[in-house]
């Protein structure tokens, strides 16, 4: 079956740690038991992704820290079935919801389905659809990820004056992907760089996709000096490539310091990535919607900006010298 049709429930207590699973037709759920405290609705496209599924787990790992309940709906991608979902919550005793957003451009949609606070994560909606601690977003600045990459690339190919540059870019309408992939265009520009990006094209979040492009782009004998990322899958896809071509000494940059892009810096495969904190970001969703859902404001939210629309998780660089740490 679709993912689109598959419902996830988890549910976490303060102090509780079991979880079980239970297959009833199409249905897939997970759940364990609780009570008390607020009972948070988490609608999610998919946990396909690597950091989508680190950020799950960092949003239920969090639920049990707040005593709050958290119960988890995979939607796909399918708008009508977020609203369908967030108009139901109320009713099914839902006191705040967490949304990652199927497509940004509905932000108002999805607020218009319910009169519930919502703390959106992972796909940033336009700021004028956010609400000082009614309709928040946690992350990251999208803009210092890529404003890393380049710094990163610049210095490391010794500041030329000029560079040919690949981006890798990750899902066509993101927030993540628009954001970054700006950022590291506009530090070259910053620093009087002439930029020539030579390829750029959504290989949305993939490591075969990344790979795929590598091979179009050396078939069009097209000269690069770097290759920057959105996320790190698809950098080792890039970094895949290139080995297998003799072309290990070019520098390839990802984001979010996963498990395998932190081995592959460790290894000398990938340079450079930049730590999204998933678990980070999960605890902060949790807490502002455990203040949301009682009324409260976020004023006092580690990270929240000074009209209470967002709350920012710092990213974090990583590279030969720091990975360690990460791993």
């Amino acid at each position: 079956m679709k993912k689109n049709i598959l419902r996830r429930i988890l549910s976490v207590l303060t102090g509780v740690a079991l979880v079980g699973t239970l297959f009833t037709g199409c249905t897939s759920t997970k759940s364990s038991g609780g009570s008390g405290g607020a009972k948070i609705l988490y609608v999610e496209t998919d946990d396909d992704d690597t950091f989508r599924a680190s950020l799950t787990e960092g949003i239920m790992s969090a639920a049990a820290t707040y005593g709050v309940t958290v119960d988890q709906v995979l939607t796909g991608n399918s708008v009508a079935k977020q609203v369908e979902e967030i108009q139901n919550a109320k009713a099914n005793g839902y006191t705040g919801i967490i949304c990652r957003l199927a497509d940004v451009a509905t932000a108002l949609q999805i607020e218009d389905a319910s009169d519930l606070p919502i703390v959106f994560v992972n796909n940033q909606p336009d700021d004028n659809r956010l609400k000082d601690s009614k309709y928040v977003y946690v992350g990251s600045p999208e803009e210092d990820a890529g404003t890393y990459e380049a710094e990163f690339v610049w210095n490391k190919l010794g500041k030329p004056s000029s560079v040919n540059l690949v981006i890798m870019r990750g899902e066509k309408g993101h927030s993540a992907t628009e954001g970054r992939t700006n950022a590291a265009r506009n530090y070259f520009k910053d620093q009087g760089v002439q930029v020539n990006i030579v390829f750029s094209d959504y290989a949305n979040w993939s490591t075969d996709n990344a790979f795929n492009y590598m091979s179009i782009i050396d078939k069009q004998h097209v000269a690069y000096d770097a290759v920057i990322c959105n996320n790190d899958s698809m950098a080792l896809g890039v970094v895949d490539y290139l080995n297998k071509h003799g072309k290990a000494d070019i520098p390839v940059t990802g984001v979010d310091a996963t498990a395998d892009g932190c081995a592959s810096i460790a290894a000398g495969g990938m340079d450079f990535t930049v730590l999204q904190s998933a678990a980070g970001q999960g605890e902060r969703a949790v807490e502002a919607i455990s203040i949301m859902a009682d009324g409260g404001s976020i004023s006092s939210v580690a990270g929240v900006t000074e009209n209470g629309k967002y709350i920012w998780v710092p990213f974090e660089k990583v590279d030969a010298s720091n990975v360690s740490s990460y791993q």
